[in-house]
C-alpha cells in the first residue's frame, strides 16, 4: 500500500511540475495571469517554471536525495506560497489547488522508499 500510495502521488507531483513548470516558463494561462494579477513581478514566471521543470526531474529519477529533499522543499514552499498568496487576495477558489499539491508533495516525500531518502551519517 505505501509504495503504491509514492508512486500515485509522486505521478502527480511530477507531472504537475513539468506541466506547470513549462507552462510557467512560456508565461502561458491560466497561471501567468494570476501571478500578474496577484501583484508579482512577470520575470518570475520563468524561474518558477525552470524550478519547478528541475524538481520534476530531480523527484523522478532514481539517486540524488540531497536533491529530492530540496525539489520536494521547493515544491512545497512554492504551493504553500501560491495557496497563501490567493488567500492573501481573498481568492480562496485559488487556494484550493496549491493546497491539494502540497499535500501530496507532503504524501510523496513522507511515503519514498528507502532508497530514495537521503541517510544520515550514524553517531
Amino acid at each position: 500500500m505505501r509504495r503504491r500510495t509514492y508512486w500515485a502521488t509522486t505521478a502527480i507531483v511530477v507531472g504537475e511540475c513539468a506541466v506547470g513548470g513549462a507552462m510557467d516558463l512560456f508565461r502561458m494561462a491560466p497561471f501567468y495571469p494570476m501571478l500578474i494579477e496577484l501583484g508579482y513581478p512577470g520575470y518570475l514566471s520563468p524561474m518558477l517554471g525552470g524550478a519547478k521543470l528541475a524538481a520534476a526531474v530531480v523527484i523522478a529519477v532514481p539517486g540524488f536525495p540531497r536533491l529530492k529533499e530540496w525539489a520536494y522543499a521547493g515544491v512545497l514552499i512554492n504551493m504553500t506560497g501560491a495557496a497563501a498568496s490567493n488567500f492573501a487576495a481573498q481568492q480562496y477558489s485559488g487556494t484550493v489547488a496549491p493546497a491539494a499539491f502540497a499535500v501530496l508533495a507532503l504524501a510523496s516525500w513522507a511515503t519514498r522508499p528507502r532508497s530514495r531518502k537521503l541517510s544520515l551519517p550514524a553517531r
